[in-house]
């Protein structure tokens, strides 16, 4: 079981609406027109019908400030479909209490920079020293280390495993946490203050005496990147009572942030929040009429209320995806379809006016009534090698043609605005994860019975068209109602995929598959 932090995303949270069933058979017919079934009072008829899927680039870019970034992403992953994607996180950093006074004499043991990936929890390795000496004051005492691996996303055991991860500091400022920003704009940073490397694991440390079993030290499930003493000395000790450590206006514009990133070009992803990511510093001072320094800790406030930002960056060179996006035809639309995350690529969906025609006439001529819609979709033998997406999302775009220029309106699909309630629902359904060739049928049975029963003439380019994306629909703060069509999870969504389109030389093209009902 996949464990993530209990100091995650708050403000918005990961959701499957309706339930995201996985079958192995064929699905049923939608609740909607199911009552044609009861008594014999129909007989249903499954046909496919031909689409026009299309790919939609994105030019690499979605927005990723702190009000899109659930989860933050670190790493590197190289692979033959979509080429290189290298993850890279910036953090506005805050003090607790402001004009602080950190005692006579301060001076800075160490630093250490805490960020907490999501790992399987039921993978514990434990090691127990029962004769550490705790090295500050020489103490006797016993130390025990928790070992979990990381969840990752890629080549995992590449470079063996290893990622070299860096922190620099950020010197441009990042605006406010209310700020947009997007994947694709790298912010200046100069000096590295500490890197590490990550082996892939994530630990907690608990450090007991002997003498009488009191806590020495701990930490929670984590990974510690040391940073620079001096750095940190010189940055914000040095600077007790002066103007940059009065205020916060102040203080971000002085400290303007940290900079997460790796240094490999091919590994795996990791992921973790945001809000739980720790800047502490260690550090020893003269209390009032003390004589002896003190051991104190000083933690920086890093989760709500700072600018985080995702940094994406992407090599296409020799990609497949680079080739199928300079040829994109939305006219008859792509052999192949490419889906990633985090500004890759979407896939859009429209019908044919050949396709609405012969439904249509079915519809006045035979007065045959539509039970289910369906957009089934295949992924290709060339994403056989890529992990199967569990979950997508699909959007209904709208043309207003009485505008000049046209404007397109976005929403959810006309099935999960009006049918998310039956029991039963869902607007997506997964198959054959576990086999080369996966497939998922999107629910648009009232979209199409919208077109098909209006008596108005349809217009084939892009009259309604649908976008498909990596990703899952989020849910607002209380839980019980979608945030919003435009809340999703696709800024920080790992997933790629490559999928079967209008290839009409492959069985399994995407299609509209319709079952309809007569008396």
């Amino acid at each position: 079981m996949i464990y993530n932090m209990k100091r995650a995303f708050t403000i918005l949270s990961m959701v499957i609406f309706g339930g995201m069933l996985v079958y192995n058979c064929e699905p049923d017919p939608d609740s909607l027109g199911e009552q044609l079934f009861l008594d014999g009072a129909a007989e249903g008829n499954e046909v496919p019908y031909d689409v026009i899927a299309y790919n939609i680039d994105n030019n690499d870019s979605i927005r990723s400030d702190a009000s899109k970034l659930g989860l933050a992403t670190l790493g590197a992953f190289s692979e033959s479909q979509f080429g290189m994607q290298k993850a890279a996180y910036y953090t506005q950093v805050r003090l607790p209490a402001y004009d602080p006074d950190f005692g006579a004499s301060a001076e800075v043991d160490s630093v250490v920079l805490v960020i907490k990936p999501t790992y399987a929890s039921d993978s514990l390795t434990t090691t127990t020293d029962e004769n550490y000496v705790y090295p500050d004051g020489a103490v006797p005492a016993k130390k025990v280390f928790n070992r979990y691996p990381a969840t990752k996303y890629g080549r995992t055991k590449a470079n063996g495993g290893n990622l070299t991860v860096k922190v620099q500091e950020v010197t441009e400022f990042l605006n406010g946490y209310s700020d947009i920003a997007y994947s694709n704009k790298s912010y200046a940073a100069n000096e590295e203050l500490g890197s590490k490397v990550f082996n892939g694991y994530v630990s907690s440390v608990a450090i007991t005496k002997d003498s009488d079993n009191t806590s020495l030290f701990s930490s929670e499930v984590g990974f510690r990147i040391p940073l620079s003493a001096s750095f940190f000395k010189t940055k914000i000790i040095d600077k007790k009572g002066q103007p940059e450590l009065k205020d916060v206006s102040s203080f971000i514009r002085y400290f303007r942030g940290l900079k997460i990133s790796v240094t490999d070009t091919d590994g795996y992803l990791v992921q973790f929040s945001p809000s739980a990511v720790e800047l502490i510093m260690y550090y020893k001072s003269l209390d009032t009429g003390a004589t002896v320094k003190t051991q104190k800790k000083y933690a920086f406030s890093i989760g709500n209320g700072n600018a985080h930002i995702g940094n994406y960056t992407y090599n296409r060179d020799n990609s497949v995806v680079k080739s199928a996006n300079s040829a994109i035809n939305t006219v008859t639309g792509d052999a192949k379809l490419f889906a990633q995350g985090m500004g890759g690529n979407s896939i859009g969906i429209r019908f044919p006016k050949a396709t609405i025609d012969q439904l249509k006439a079915l519809y006045q001529t035979n007065k045959a009534a539509i039970i289910s819609a369906k957009i089934r979709m295949y992924t290709s033998v060339d994403s056989k090698n890529l992990r199967k997406p569990t979950i997508l999302t699909i959007l209904q775009k709208d043309i207003d043609r009485t505008k000049n220029p046209a404007q397109i309106t976005t929403n959810f699909t006309e099935d999960l605005l009006k049918l998310s309630s039956t029991p039963n629902f869902a607007y997506i359904k997964a198959y054959n994860l576990d086999k080369d060739q996966a497939y998922y049928d999107f629910t648009v049975t009232q979209s199409v019975k919208n077109i098909v029963e209006s008596s108005g003439n349809y217009v084939e380019d892009n009259d309604k068209y649908f976008r498909v994306d990596l990703g899952n629909f989020l849910s607002s703060s209380t839980g019980s109602t979608l945030a919003g069509y435009q809340y999703t999870s696709r800024p920080f969504a790992l997933d790629r995929a490559v999928f079967v389109g209008s290839d009409p030389a492959n069985a399994n093209k995407i299609q509209l598959r319709v079952t309809y009902g007569t008396k």
